[in-house]
């Protein structure tokens, strides 16, 4: 059950959970969302794995659902393309089976997933539940320089930064069986 109203006039792009009731803040939100899927370099099963252990931390039944291989064209049709072209999912790599996606619960005893993936879990696990301790474990930043460069580390940081707040905003608003994902273009562009 949504906690806040539905305020959109018809004219107004934005879906249910992203009302109106605060404009520029939504479209801030939306346009770091679009961002994201739009310039994101790592592969769409990494990617995919810290997304959906973030969906399952937040309880965001939308986010839980979303499948960014399958859901890539609906996604640009809604957003549109930017300076990248558009969600680049297609060109990321294999896609996720239904498998992959149980699986990321249980990711520590899978053998479903490669090293990059685990490490993509595990740190999305950390940025969500011991951000204060991530900083401060040497032995955990050699493991994720060893599987990652650089801009991969700061991709997915912000990706996963991202889906925790718009998770969270999702779901703790009760949008979530509401919401209609892919993300709507902010109504500035």
């Amino acid at each position: 059950m949504a906690r806040v109203a539905d305020v959109r006039s018809p004219d107004d792009p934005r879906s249910a959970a992203w009302n109106g009731l605060q404009p520029a803040m939504a479209d801030a939100f939306i346009a770091l969302s679009r961002t994201v899927y739009e310039s994101s370099r790592l592969s769409l099963r990494v990617a995919e794995a810290a997304r959906i252990r973030i969906a399952d931390i937040n309880g965001c039944l939308a986010c839980r659902g979303f499948r960014l291989a399958a859901d890539a064209g609906e996604l640009a049709a809604r957003v549109g393309t930017g300076p990248n072209g558009g969600p680049p999912a297609i060109d990321r790599g294999p896609a996720p089976d239904e498998s992959f996606y149980d699986a990321v619960t249980s990711w520590r005893t899978s053998e479903l997933f490669s090293e990059r993936e685990r490490l993509a879990i595990e740190y999305a696990e950390r940025m969500a539940e011991t951000p204060r301790e991530t900083p401060h474990d040497d032995q955990w930043w050699v493991r994720m320089h060893n599987a990652f460069d650089e801009a991969e580390i700061v991709d997915l940081t912000y990706s996963i930064a991202t889906w925790i707040a718009v998770g969270r905003f999702t779901h703790t608003l009760g949008f979530d069986g509401a919401c209609e994902l892919p993300l709507p273009v902010p109504a500035s562009s």
